[in-house]
């Protein structure tokens, strides 16, 4: 339970951090964005179950596997959807804790 909490935290702490950090003019935009990001997990909706919390996502969900989070990297590259790459890349890297947790 609080490793949930803590996980669901993350997704909405770091992206108004990173935001801060690196978009500082406009942060609030930004992290608006990097939150709408968070819709990536819709590709929970084809897992059965849903949810399941001994489950790595990386990997097993559609815009979770390894070529999606690819062209989140590429799409750094591109300033158009600098913010929204940036927001997915977020969202993976905290999901990628709970593999590592489950590997402990």
């Amino acid at each position: 339970m609080i490793a949930t909490t803590i996980h669901m935290a993350g997704h909405f702490l770091v992206p108004g951090l990173v935001a801060v950090i690196f978009f500082r003019p406009s942060w609030r935009y930004a992290w608006l964005i990097m939150l709408a990001t968070m819709a990536v997990d819709l590709d929970h909706l084809l897992a059965d179950p849903i949810f399941d919390p001994q489950r790595c996502g990386i990997g097993f969900h559609p815009l979770h596997s390894y070529p999606a989070i690819m062209a989140y990297f590429v799409g750094l590259a591109f300033k158009p959807v600098r913010i929204v790459a940036a927001g997915l890349l977020i969202h993976m890297a905290i999901d990628s804790t709970d593999c590592l947790r489950m590997m402990l």
